[in-house]
């Protein structure tokens, strides 16, 4: 599996780049929104990649941060969305906009995308709706690990310690501020003040004290909808 490609551009086409990685030149496709981000040919680049395996065809797909990595690979869980679309939605909204919009419900935003048709709109946002939290609980921090920073610099996982542990008693209390906090930060993530996302997260908890950060978000999301 091919995660990530760094190297020099050599070549921006209108859905792909070409990146030489020592000598042997890689095409990685990508969505409008990643290849305007992309620097000018003979610059250093890097990707997050994802290699689509089929019986006729290997195509790199490349992203510009995690996040959008795993909002395709759940897009592509939908039927009849493929590659070309689940970028499609992803260039289109982004993947803060994608959260809002299969969070909230958004159809129109969905068949905002170039070739995406009503029908697939609404399959993904019913397909999603519950899911799609979980990637947006994720965001804290894929969204802010950007596939030019160099290898070697994300953080070393502690070890697992060895031998038999006590479990440690978790109180409902602290289960509670956990959920909170996980999706307060979703919601700062995707873009909304520190303050106001704060308000709509402690209204939501205080609604469904025993919600999961997922039925936190989706909350929080509607009562910052837009009113009208």
């Amino acid at each position: 599996m091919i995660g990530r490609i760094a190297g020099v551009l050599d070549h921006k086409g209108g859905d792909h780049v070409l990146i030489d990685v020592r000598g042997v030149g890689y095409v990685v496709h990508v969505s409008d929104r990643t290849l305007a981000q992309m620097p000018a040919p003979g610059e250093a680049v890097a990707l997050y990649t994802e290699l689509i395996v089929r019986e006729d065809l290997l195509q790199l797909i490349g992203f510009a941060t995690l996040i959008e990595k795993e909002w395709h690979r759940l897009l592509m869980t939908v039927q009849g969305v493929g590659v070309k679309a689940a970028l499609a939605i992803i260039g289109t909204l982004g993947p803060e906009g994608v959260a809002r919009a299969i969070t909230l419900g958004d159809v129109t935003a969905i068949k905002a995308a170039p070739g995406v048709g009503p029908k697939i709109a609404q399959r993904v946002v019913l397909e999603l709706k519950a899911k799609a939290p979980g990637v947006m609980a994720m965001g804290g921090t894929l969204a802010t690990a950007p596939a030019t920073l160099p290898a070697g610099e994300a953080p070393a996982l502690a070890p697992k310690r060895r031998g038999k542990a006590a479990p440690a008693p978790i109180e409902p209390a602290m289960d509670r501020a956990r959920h909170t906090a996980d999706a307060l930060s979703a919601l700062v993530n995707l873009g909304y003040a520190q303050g106001e996302a704060a308000q709509a997260v402690a209204q939501a908890a205080a609604e469904a004290p025993e919600a999961a950060p997922a039925a936190l978000i989706r909350a929080a999301l509607k009562l910052l909808a837009p009113k009208g």
